[in-house]
């Protein structure tokens, strides 16, 4: 396992034009060489298009996934960046409400110049009369709202530039001035934007686990291709992220991904089949320890959300899925672990809070001075340390298989490679929204996609080596499917 990193600087030439610096140790094929002139640059940029097009074309070489993930080893300053500009996919959203969160608390470090939100106009007018960005974005549905509610702010010599549906969100990710995007829009609706940031040059803060899910063996090669770097913003990979730092490549023995749980860990399989299906799915959607959307939570719940997060540190990390381990620690305190080569298990602790991974993607490599105590009773570690009550106590388990299904489709499906990754993840989102417009009953959501990846077996829609366009029918191929099974189940139970 090659677990070192690097991070890419931009030119300011074309996309793909961009020329390394700063290199640390290699990662798998990411960095050539440190250019130190713009001839150099240039040259190292087009055998990366060359390679990363014969990877594309071979496929396999990329099937094994690649540290996708910047660390800049080379660095050793706490310098803070001081007016960085960002935009953000999802700006309404948990992700985006919290990105904006530390920007608000870091005046002066980070400044938000693109939002692309969805319907919430309400919220997203209130973000703008803030951050006053130069480019908002909506859903097509609301524009008109939007537009009249950024004049009736009323803010003098301020006319920002009003987009709306897919190709306003391209342009908030493609914005000129921003240098990094926070990609906070759930599902993959985000992957197409992600893509078109990346060739515009745009480093990229992950909070989005379908875009490397999804379309992993397209995105992976662009990374070389276009010289930007990936951080992680969901709480489990930025905490392997963190853990990475020093380690030397070939260090790493296996990547520990830990979860909570969800709402259900503390009953049984049969208690939970005993139970009132509205019961489960109203309980699907509340989680013991994070605050977080609808979507995520019932992913949590039925820990579909840590089998995807298998897939994603595969991609991320370049590491085979046996090398991937996921365990249950109910507290939410250590938020996922690597273990050395020597035994040694490091561990990253905090609190479930989404802000820090964010701050840290944002900010590194700088450790940004912060005040970030438990979101849910404003507490800090000075106090959990005494160890009262339930305090100061962690746990840790092995998943029960049997009650937690989606594991074991999630490895299955990474496995299988090419587009299964995608068709799972798709049929998933749209179980999940059967579940939450009261269509299919909390347990049924497993049974529901094992099929939908035996029909795509059936039916060869499982492509090893696709493109983009491939990726996009195979999510749409998917929610189909899903439907389908689900009409299929009903008429067999009637």
């Amino acid at each position: 396992v090659q677990l070192g990193a690097v991070r890419f600087a931009q030119t300011s030439g074309p996309a793909g034009a961009a020329a390394p610096h700063a290199c640390g140790p290699s990662a798998l094929g990411l960095c050539a060489a440190a250019a130190a002139a713009g001839a150099v640059a240039a040259k190292a940029a087009a055998s990366g298009r060359r390679k990363a097009a014969v990877a594309r074309r071979a496929g396999s070489s990329w099937a094994k996934g690649r540290n996708l993930v910047g660390t800049n080893t080379r660095d050793n300053s706490n310098e803070p960046p001081k007016d960085k500009k960002i935009s953000i996919l999802g700006s309404t959203g948990s992700i985006g409400t919290q990105t904006l969160d530390i920007c608000r608390q870091h005046a002066g470090l980070f400044k938000p110049v693109a939002l692309a939100a969805g319907k919430n106009v309400k919220l997203l007018l209130e973000q703008v009369k803030e951050f006053q960005p130069d480019m908002i974005a909506c859903d097509e549905s609301v524009f008109e709202q939007l537009k009249a509610g950024v004049a009736a702010l009323g803010i003098s010599g301020y006319n920002p530039e009003l987009l709306s549906g897919q190709p306003g969100q391209i342009a908030v990710a493609c914005y000129k001035d921003a240098k990094t995007v926070v990609t906070g829009i759930v599902g993959c609706a985000g992957l197409i934007p992600t893509i078109e940031a990346i060739k515009a040059g745009k480093d990229i803060a992950l909070a989005n686990k379908e875009t490397l899910i999804a379309g992993g063996p397209v995105i992976a090669p662009m990374f070389e291709e276009y010289g930007v770097s990936m951080l992680p913003v969901d709480s489990e990979h930025s905490a392997i992220f963190q853990c990475l730092q020093g380690i030397p490549k070939g260090g790493v023995k296996k990547i520990i991904l830990t979860g909570s749980g969800g709402t259900f860990r503390d009953l049984s399989i049969e208690e939970m089949k005993a139970m009132d299906p509205d019961e489960l799915r109203k309980r699907s959607t509340t989680h013991p320890n994070w605050d977080m959307g609808a979507k995520i939570t019932v992913d949590s719940s039925t820990m579909m959300n840590k089998g995807l997060e298998v897939i994603e540190a595969h991609w991320l990390y370049g590491v085979d899925y046996d090398q991937i381990e996921v365990v249950i620690h109910p507290q939410s305190i250590v938020h996922s672990a690597i273990e050395c080569q020597d035994t040694a298990v490091l561990m990253q602790t905090g609190w479930p809070d989404m802000r820090l991974p964010i701050l840290y993607a944002l900010s590194h490599p700088a450790r940004v001075p912060a005040d970030l105590p438990n979101p849910r009773d404003g507490r800090n570690f000075d106090d959990w340390w005494k160890g009262e009550g339930t305090d100061g106590k962690m746990t840790f388990k092995k998943p029960d298989l049997e009650k937690y299904p989606c594991i074991a489709l999630a490895y299955k499906a990474g496995r299988r490679g090419g587009t299964m990754p995608c068709i799972l993840s798709a049929a998933n989102e749209q179980a999940v929204e059967l579940l939450l417009n009261k269509t299919i009953d909390f347990l049924e959501i497993p049974g529901i996609l094992e099929a939908v990846m035996e029909k795509a077996e059936a039916e060869n829609k499982v492509l090893l080596t696709p493109n983009l366009d491939d990726i996009v029918e195979a999510d749409r191929w998917a929610r189909d499917a899903a439907n389908v099974v689900v009409q299929a189940r009903k008429k067999q139970a009637a």
